[in-house]
């Protein structure tokens, strides 16, 4: 059975983990682990697959941007970090036989030269009706269509990957 290909949005702050961090990861590849909300856990133990696009987005900062994109290279497993209570995301409520975070593996494709602003996503009639900018938006990752998907690309002015 062959999934189709979807694509998300994934939110981090730049002064914890960067597009440019990820691109100085070895193998350009890291585990996107920490996610505490119940609703963004269900997407990434049943939703997001191997081959998915992600729009990889700067938040809270001054501009927020989606500097570029990545790929889903691991589906979800369980976030071994909740298992640590020397980390900061350990969840003692978390076991072995009963994970209550998963998390996935990305790889960069590409960094965006020009990254995407909201104001450029909020301009364009296919990227407007984002969830990204929808009011009270908080989701630390967001489904995007395929039509968001290379709206964003063409807005940025790169090619597809």
């Amino acid at each position: 059975m062959t999934t189709e290909r979807r694509y998300w949005l994934f939110k981090s702050e730049p002064d914890v983990f960067s597009i440019q961090d990820l691109a100085a990861e070895k193998g350009k590849r890291t585990s996107w682990e920490g996610v505490r909300n119940y609703q963004v856990r269900n997407m990434l133990r049943d939703d997001i697959k191997i081959g998915d696009g992600v729009l990889f987005y700067h938040s809270r900062v001054d501009p927020m941007v989606i500097a570029g994109t990545a790929q889903v290279v691991k589906d979800g497993y369980p976030d071994h970090f909740a298992l640590d209570p020397n980390h900061k995301y350990f969840d003692e409520k978390s076991s072995d036989d009963n994970p209550r975070w998963f998390m996935v593996d990305i790889k960069l494709t590409q960094i965006f030269k020009t990254p995407v602003t909201r104001e450029q996503l909020k301009a364009d009639k296919t990227t407007a009706g984002m969830k990204l900018l929808a009011k009270g938006s908080r989701l630390s990752i967001t489904p995007v269509t395929e039509d968001e998907w290379l709206a964003v690309h063409e807005i940025a002015g790169v090619k597809v990957q």
